[in-house]
């Protein structure tokens, strides 16, 4: 998925979480809008394109893994 699409798909949460590492984000777009270099920051990958693992559940995305992250919006 490009940077449109993905930030396309942004646009259709409430809240975003991010991983990298051991880093990481939650976004939460109900509180305004911070802009799309900051969200496509968070979203794409080195290759511009939306990084793996991702999974969107309801009106939450959650872009690269955490055990935490994926276990608090799952449960």
């Amino acid at each position: 998925m490009d940077r449109g699409a993905a930030l396309k798909l942004a646009k259709q949460v409430d809240q975003i979480f991010t991983s990298k590492g051991t880093r990481t984000q939650h976004l939460d777009l109900r509180n305004g809008n911070p802009g799309d270099e900051v969200i496509a920051s968070m979203l794409l990958g080195p290759t511009g394109n939306l990084r793996a693992p991702t999974l969107r559940r309801g009106r939450t995305l959650v872009v690269g893994f955490n055990e935490a992250t994926y276990e608090k919006v799952l449960l």
